[in-house]
């Protein structure tokens, strides 16, 4: 073994500093473990590590450290044997005294593997009554050590290459395809007129389902539009999203959904077709943030105003009322929304950020993009939009929705009080 190694004149602290810093330029070759162990037991006698306070001591450590390639954890024993005894060598020179005797033989992995593939490879708990009883009951001496291993075990068993050679290998659920519908992020671009959509449900009580909420955001200017539909089905939610591009002051392109089947069927499918939405998207597995926008709103316009508490389904058209006069044209034109604005960070990364000055309302949101008039139905123009917008104030908007959400439940139900 060779080692070069060009370090005798590093015999202070500062110029461990130093050459920890990178600025003190060293040649070093160590090629084995007792070369390593040489270095330092060296270079901690011409320290005296040992007289030192704790943080020249961590120094010091540091400087073998990055000359052997030896990680910190692995000096520390060395260094503590070095000062109990003033030596430092490598122990591992010849097997362990009392090496550790293998429990389970491969004959009794084989044994596993092959109840695995008769059983299906079930829980630890029943494979392991398993080989009790074929050891206990049936008397198989084969068993006599698989019949006493723990639940834990069994799974360590299984993780060993012969026991993989050997077993069959269990199918994963094979994922259901489905056609309709095409796998993408949001990426409007800017345009509005792409809907994210979802379905909030209004509680069970004494085993009647409640009503379901259906929530439509759009992903640029957060524009939004709540129906309330009796059941979460593809018999009923057609109808109400037949009601979609009218509730939108601009045309909607684009309609994203999570992957539900009251969503993704084929008669939602050709009711998209016949209005002209081109665009039909599902989110992606594992990305939950797809439909983020729309899950956030859930909690702050669906439940926030309409509460967790069970509505009957058949009081839906009296929902639907309210969320249709007072509801969504506060939420369009006098709620202010946070919109995210991109920011490049030191490194080049682009983070989003909610400033102060980028608050608005949806129907301010749309006023100020480039060419809103374009994005327009043709039966809507700004001056329509503006008169909505001027009619009342936002705090007596809000007022007017509190009020009459109050009456929306003292219909529904006389003894409830709602703030």
């Amino acid at each position: 073994m060779i080692v070069t190694l060009r370090t005798e004149r590093i015999r202070t602290l500062e110029q461990v500093r130093a050459f920890l810093g990178g600025s003190e330029p060293v040649d070093f070759g160590l090629d084995d473990r007792d070369s390593a162990y040489l270095f330092v037991r060296r270079s901690l006698e011409r320290l005296r590590h040992h007289r030192l306070g704790k943080p020249d001591k961590g120094l010091v450590k540091a400087y073998p450290a990055k000359v052997t390639g030896l990680s910190r954890a692995r000096l520390t024993r060395p260094i503590a044997r070095h000062k109990r005894t003033g030596y430092i060598r490598d122990r591992r020179r010849k097997p362990p005294a009392n090496a550790f005797q293998r429990r389970y033989t491969p004959r009794d992995v084989a044994l596993l593997a092959e109840v695995d593939n008769a059983y299906g490879r079930l829980s630890g708990p029943a494979t392991k009554e398993i080989l009790r009883r074929q050891y206990e009951v049936r008397r198989d001496e084969r068993f006599e050590r698989l019949a006493r291993t723990s639940n834990g075990h069994i799974h360590n068993l299984r993780a060993r290459r012969d026991y993989r050679l050997g077993a069959l290998s269990p199918d994963k659920t094979r994922p259901v395809r489905v056609s309709i519908g095409v796998g993408r992020g949001p990426d409007p671009q800017g345009r509005p007129g792409f809907v994210r959509v979802d379905t909030v449900h209004r509680g069970d009580l004494n085993g009647e389902k409640g009503l379901y909420a259906l929530n439509v955001v759009d992903r640029v200017t957060q524009f939004e539009h709540i129906g309330a539909v009796v059941r979460i089905a593809e018999h009923f939610l057609p109808p109400v999203l037949e009601d979609l591009p009218p509730a939108f002051p601009f045309r909607v392109e684009g309609f994203h959904a999570d992957n539900g089947s009251e969503h993704i069927n084929h008669r939602v499918a050709r009711m998209l077709e016949k209005l002209h939405i081109s665009e039909f998207a599902k989110s992606r597995p594992r990305r939950s943030n797809d439909n983020a926008l729309v899950e956030s709103r859930n909690g702050a316009s669906v439940r926030g105003w309409l509460g967790r508490a069970h509505i009957p389904a058949q009081c839906a058209p009296a929902v639907n009322g309210f969320l249709r006069d007072h509801l969504r044209p506060f939420l369009n034109f006098h709620r202010p929304c946070l919109f995210p604005s991109q920011v490049e960070g030191p490194r080049g990364r682009i983070k989003k950020r909610h400033r102060q000055q980028d608050v608005a309302t949806p129907y301010e949101k749309l006023k100020s993009l480039p060419d809103a008039e374009n994005f327009l139905r043709d039966d809507v123009t700004f001056e329509q939009l503006d008169r909505v917008a001027s009619a009342t104030s936002g705090l007596q908007a809000a007022k007017a929705v509190r009020e009459a959400r109050r009456d929306l439940f003292r219909s529904l139900d006389p003894a409830a009080s709602v703030a």
